[in-house]
């Protein structure tokens, strides 16, 4: 009799998981979707989107947040990166996708207060509706999503992490963003195209 019970209930499981990852997998872009654009507020209080980039090759689309412990260790790390691609065509254009009443320190209030303490140099924007977050298919903070400008619109070319080692970054062994778009600007195959993002769940 155990064994006639447990057999179906296995079987209940492998379907419950098969849904599961197909639901995980089939949500959001893949590496060569063309990606939606958006208008969302940034802390000076305009609006913003990938259109009002028009000298962009592409686009450094990180969805970030106030409070995560793993966005905080990379915020440097982010500026360094608006730093050093955007005046060749890669500005960063973080997105914060967290609802403040489940997060009181994602608030916009939060992010104007956060983006003047750390002097960001890039557009931090808010996902108030927490519209845009679910269309990329973001599941964490941080979480890159690298874009192409191209005729036919902005194509994922990058998805994942910022690199290999969020705690320390002198102990980066891999910087699978930065490679990404070093091969982009120079008409290169994307070398690694995925990772896993690693970071906070989004509060929805």
């Amino acid at each position: 009799m155990k064994m006639k019970f447990r057999l179906p209930v296995l079987a209940l499981f492998c379907v419950f998981l098969t849904i599961t990852t197909y639901s995980q997998n089939s949500t959001g872009y893949e590496i060569g979707d063309v990606a939606t654009d958006f208008s969302l507020k940034n802390v000076d209080g305009k609006m913003v989107s990938l259109a009002d980039y028009t000298d962009a090759k592409g686009y450094i689309v990180i969805f970030s947040c106030n409070t995560c412990p793993y966005v905080v260790a990379y915020e440097d790390r982010m500026i360094e990166l608006h730093n050093k691609y955007n005046n060749k065509g890669y500005p960063v254009i973080a997105i914060n996708p967290n609802n403040p009443e489940l997060s009181p320190g994602d608030s916009f209030e939060k992010m104007k207060e956060r983006s003047k303490d750390k002097n960001f140099p890039f557009a931090y924007v808010f996902d108030e509706k927490q519209e845009i977050f679910p269309q990329y298919g973001a599941t964490r903070t941080p979480h890159v999503f690298l874009l192409e400008k191209t005729a036919k619109g902005n194509v994922v070319r990058y998805i994942g992490a910022i690199d290999d080692n969020f705690k320390d970054a002198s102990a980066v062994k891999e910087t699978f963003l930065e490679n990404a778009i070093d091969a982009l600007m120079n008409k290169k195959e994307v070398p690694v195209t995925t990772t896993r993002a690693i970071g906070c769940t989004i509060k929805v």
